[in-house]
């Protein structure tokens, strides 16, 4: 697979750079549902064999990734977090130690 395979998967799929894998099966199974003959709409066999030979590079793709669990990794993905963190002891914030001795 390459790279550009990959971003010709995507935009088959209607999808951004940064999606999740829900995401990707929800697509998925939207256009299939459009495309396919039972559907009752306009059946495109070739549109469904393009829609799920993306879907197979994707989910190839995703099958080999490495996920990270490094604590950056989760700040980056998590936002909200990274904040809470990072003023949790700040009186202003809400997080002062009083606060904290109390629970």
């Amino acid at each position: 697979m390459t790279f550009q395979e990959l971003q010709k998967s995507l935009k088959i799929l209607g999808l951004n750079d940064l999606v999740t894998l829900k995401q990707i099966k929800n697509r998925h199974r939207e256009l299939v549902k459009r495309h396919h003959p039972d559907s009752g709409g306009d059946p495109d066999c070739e549109q469904i064999q393009l829609i799920n030979a993306a879907y197979r590079i994707l989910s190839d793709y995703l099958a080999s990734y490495r996920f990270s669990f490094s604590e950056d990794e989760f700040y980056s993905q998590n936002p909200e977090e990274r904040l809470r963190r990072q003023f949790m002891d700040d009186a202003l914030w809400g997080g002062g130690r009083e606060l904290r001795k109390k629970y």
